[in-house]
């Protein structure tokens, strides 16, 4: 048994070799019993429209058909939703989204059921389709009222400025293309329970709106959680459908029912990162210190509210990104369209509020014809700018100018831009850029009521131990960190430490596993619960070793010492074996809710985070002028993770957010056509980024001497805030364009950066936007 800590040492994923030779059991693989039954979704071809008249009669006579089930054979309310229960699991009336699912036909295997929904009848009436943003503005269709702040006179500071500059910035949506696709596999027990084995990142919110919509109190429902082939908030609140759709069909046929999407099903039904529209008005000076900053910011929410409003809350509290602005106004709104609901997805609405901001930095660089990377470093937030967010919570331990100076100098920033652009001045074709892209990432549920997370810790008699928590595994290494910090505290190894599924049967009222805090909140509640075992095993174990009573003691190595005598020690299972004689209980909840944050939406001011996560990435592209292609040539990230849980887990965790943001910046281009219909399906007509799109040189590392105070292990959340460093592709590719292109006329860039839309920008013609 190794005597060294497992917490802050590198170690693979707990599942790792499972993931690699097939063993890892997913919601799918799971042996089902005799007379399990599979559902198959219909769904709407229409984007709006009325449903006149349903006939399933023929569907139903067909052989090895269990029955079909329309809204109106829902027991409890057919209404769900993660904030507002606006969202109808089956269609009654009318069909708002190509996709909506209408009737869920429930029989013995997927072609059979298939098979009977080509004899559903379902007569419609076609009502017209809000499709885009600038529709809905038109229309004034939203799903919230506007969301302000503001900080100063930002009319007056814009008029006083010397420089001022108005422009938009658009991005498109991203799907979450995770491996695993939705999944739930609902089995009735005794007493009318029902379990659902789901692939969701929320657990308690698939509990609740299982019961919500069977109409049973929620100790009806059971939600276990294997683990997950991918999330990235995908499943935060849209996985919940399908547990409740199965949950529905094994509450009316006794049986077992599973319901596995197609990878089309699961892309046409389930939303996207939302696309953003926005305009701004920036003031700054001739150094290109920026003055004032005035931005109207619009989201494209879908047809019903879903998460939407805390995305657009969370866009807006990142406007600023990086950088200090003296005097602001953000406001912001979600529009309404016959989309699929947009949700949650890695940066929840930050990489959208950033990219506004970046915008306005190029522009304004451009203009000056300064190096963006040094506008960038004139605006950081810092004592001699402004160390108050623009909602007006305080910045403490700023790593802003720390990580610019020591990323400068690893990358050698400075001399590679003057090399770049010697090399452009002789290539007439092939053009190359350099980007620097710093970020600030808020950290905590915007939701402060979601900022809690419970813990059981079992200690067998052995000394080995169960664990189980709230948090839910989707491939982040989540459970390998909470294992470390469990093994930590009692002073065992890791593989002593075994963490089991999540479960609300263990850990009632859970949060999701979102806004980059699983390990933050898991992880003081599990340190919660084992320090509470510690205290009771205490007295036991000074007796054991005859220490005097309050005797200091040393969980460490499977042992527990002495303080005062180091070489008296005894193994940490013959302490829990005498515990289980003398009848000492080693079960333990722990608990944890995160302190002194609170928001005002009202006033738009408060301390929405309880810290801020810090990084910066420098990006060299190639672009080929003739075509529009581009390739990354390297990458250099210097990412704060404060003192690192698991230093290859959180590695690997900034270079997957970082391709995954490149992806969403360049190539990810979700398209739908004019009827609402999605074009972009599958893997075919879908791109997401390859081994090929990674950087040829890819340089990755964790700031050191960074604890975080007041955080478990004085570490940092990790999953999010690199997603956001990708966006500094884009600065790359304008300072290559710009090579390329000797207009003085503002470049614009459309995201996604597409080899079309490098192509127009280099051509001097309109972005396309999808």
């Amino acid at each position: 048994m190794s005597t060294k800590s497992p917490l802050h040492q590198s170690t693979h994923h707990e599942s790792g070799v499972e993931h690699a030779n097939g063993k890892a059991v997913y919601v799918a693989d799971i042996p089902v019993p005799e007379g399990t039954l599979v559902g198959y979704i219909l769904c709407s071809p229409h984007a709006h429209a009325r449903i006149l008249r349903t006939d399933a009669s023929r569907a139903r006579k067909h052989p090895g058909i269990q029955t079909i089930l329309f809204a109106q054979d829902i027991p409890g309310d057919n209404a769900i939703g993660p904030i507002v229960h606006d969202e109808p699991i089956l269609a009654s009336d009318r069909v708002e989204f190509v996709g909506q699912a209408v009737a869920l036909i429930v029989g013995k295997d997927i072609a059979t059921c298939r098979a009977a929904a080509a004899h559903i009848e379902v007569e419609y009436e076609s009502l017209e389709a809000c499709l885009s943003i600038e529709e809905a503005i038109k229309q004034e269709a939203y799903l919230t009222d506007p969301h302000i702040i503001a900080r100063g006179d930002v009319e007056q500071a814009l008029t006083d400025a010397p420089l001022r500059r108005a422009g938009e910035a658009w991005n498109g949506a991203q799907n979450h293309f995770y491996l695993e696709t939705q999944a739930a596999f609902a089995i009735p027990e005794e007493q009318g329970q029902i379990r659902v084995l789901s692939s969701t990142q929320h657990p308690t919110e698939m509990q609740r709106m299982v019961a919500h919509v069977l109409g049973v109190p929620h100790h009806m429902i059971i939600c276990d959680v294997p683990r997950m082939g991918g999330g990235f908030g995908g499943k935060e609140s849209q996985s919940t459908n399908f547990g409740c759709l199965a949950a529905l069909a094994a509450h009316y046929t006794g049986c077992p029912v599973k319901i596995c999407l197609e990878r089309d099903q699961d892309m046409q039904m389930t939303g996207n990162r939302h696309p953003f529209w926005s305009r701004y008005d920036v003031g700054f000076d001739e150094t290109g210190k920026i003055l004032a900053f005035k931005v109207d910011i619009f989201s494209d929410g879908g047809w019903v509210s879903d998460l939407s409003t805390a995305i657009m809350d969370r866009a807006l509290f990142h406007l600023d990104n990086a950088y200090f602005i003296p005097a602001l106004r953000f406001e912001g709104r979600v529009c309404k369209t016959n989309l699929p609901s947009n949700t949650a997805f890695r940066g929840f609405g930050g990489p959208q509020g950033m990219v506004v901001i970046e915008e306005a930095i190029n522009q304004i660089a451009e203009q000056l014809h300064l190096d963006p990377a040094e506008v960038r470093r004139r605006n950081f937030y810092g004592p001699d700018t402004g160390t108050h967010a623009p909602y007006g919570q305080a910045l403490t331990h700023i790593r802003l100018q720390r990580i610019w100076t020591e990323l400068s100098a690893s990358s050698a920033y400075a001399s590679r831009r003057a090399a770049i652009d010697a090399f452009n001045q002789t290539s007439p074709y092939v053009k190359r850029g350099i980007g620097f892209q710093p970020i600030k990432f808020g950290i905590s549920f915007t939701a402060s009521l979601l900022n809690q997370a419970g813990a059981l810790v079992l200690i067998y008699s052995d000394g080995s131990v169960q664990l189980n928590h709230g948090g839910t595994e989707m491939g982040q290494g989540l459970h390998t960190k909470m294992r470390a910090v469990c093994a930590h505290i009692l002073g065992i190894s890791s593989d002593r430490v075994r963490v089991m599924c999540t479960s609300t049967e263990k850990i009632p009222n859970t949060s999701p596993t979102a806004a980059s805090s699983g390990s933050d909140l898991n992880g003081q509640a599990i340190a919660n619960a084992c320090q509470e075992l510690r205290e009771r095993m205490a007295p036991v174990a000074r007796e054991m070793l005859q220490c005097a009573e309050n005797s200091p003691l040393k969980f460490s190595g499977g042992k527990i010492t002495a303080t005062a005598n180091p070489h008296k020690s005894i193994g940490f299972h013959e302490v829990t074996h005498q515990c289980w004689v003398q009848r000492v209980s080693l079960a333990a909840t722990g608990f944890y809710a995160t302190p002194g944050i609170a928001y005002d939406r009202e006033r738009g001011q408060g301390t929405p985070f309880f810290y801020y996560a810090y990084g910066a990435a420098v990006v060299e592209v190639e672009v080929h002028t003739l075509t529009g292609e581009h390739r990354m040539r390297r990458a250099d990230i210097l990412h704060d993770v404060g003192n690192p849980l698991i230093p290859s887990i959180d590695l690997g965790q900034v270079e997957g957010a970082f391709i995954q943001g490149v992806g969403w910046v360049t190539c990810e281009e979700v398209l739908y056509d004019d009827q609402g219909k999605l074009l972009t399906h599958g893997p075919s007509t879908y791109k997401i980024p390859a081994v090929g799109d990674a950087p040829h040189d890819f340089r990755v590392a964790l700031l050191d001497r960074a604890d975080q105070p007041g955080v478990i292990g004085g570490s940092k959340a990790v999953g999010e805030p690199p997603f956001m460093l990708g966006i500094g592709v884009i600065t790359a590719l304008r300072h290559a364009i710009r090579s390329a292109n000797a207009s003085t006329e503002p470049l614009i860039l459309s995201i996604p950066a597409t080899p079309e839309s490098i192509l127009r920008a280099i051509c001097g013609e309109e972005p396309y936007r999808a």
